[in-house]
């Protein structure tokens, strides 16, 4: 039976900081995941050069190659990232316009859920409709709820490891990665 098979999938992380908020979310999926699905992080969006046409033509970056690799071997994609000015980080920006040249493009056709996590009350939900346009044009079957956008994420993550620790954002978590099983399932046939 299809709902049996294991299902692994990956996380792209759009924050660089290293005591991110969004990153320790990240980690945290994991050990949220519900059985039979393993969650690994993809590289850093970091590693990428600025999208330049000269660069392309002269052939793809390794890391770019790399992390489209490993989305066409996933089942699904989780995008965890912060807001930046009401939208998502450049370097996120920058590492979708990579891959949307790849081709066949890697995250045409693949579920994805998107997560994001911001000091702020809102909890990064106009990032999440910027970046839903973005995967739209790519084709992406995007989870449509639960939508996950952690408010106030401050008080949900300890500091001595940075990790979160708030029952409820954990729950909520799980949650999600149980409907992107589902989504990822019937996305298998």
């Amino acid at each position: 039976m299809n709902a049996e098979k294991p299902l692994h999938f990956v996380t792209l992380l759009g924050s660089l900081r290293k005591a991110s908020f969004n990153a320790a979310v990240a980690r945290a999926l994991s050990s949220l995941a519900p059985d039979g699905v393993t969650v690994t992080p993809l590289g850093s969006v970091g590693e990428f050069p600025l999208y330049d046409q000269d660069i392309q033509d002269a052939g793809f970056p390794a890391p770019v190659l790399a992390m489209a690799d490993q989305i066409w071997a996933a089942d699904g994609v989780i995008i965890v990232t912060p807001e930046y000015n009401y939208s998502i980080p450049g370097g996120l920006k920058n590492a979708i316009d990579w891959l949307s040249r790849i081709s066949p493009q890697p995250l045409a056709g693949k579920p994805v859920a998107i997560q994001t996590a911001s000091p702020g009350m809102i909890g990064g939900a106009r990032a999440q409709y910027h970046l839903r346009q973005s995967l739209v044009f790519l084709d992406a079957f995007v989870l449509n709820r639960p939508e996950v956008m952690i408010s106030q994420v401050a008080d949900k993550v300890g500091t001595d490891p940075l990790e979160l620790t708030d029952a409820a954002t954990r729950d909520f978590l799980t949650r999600q990665l149980g409907a992107l099983a589902t989504l990822a399932r019937k996305v298998k046939g």
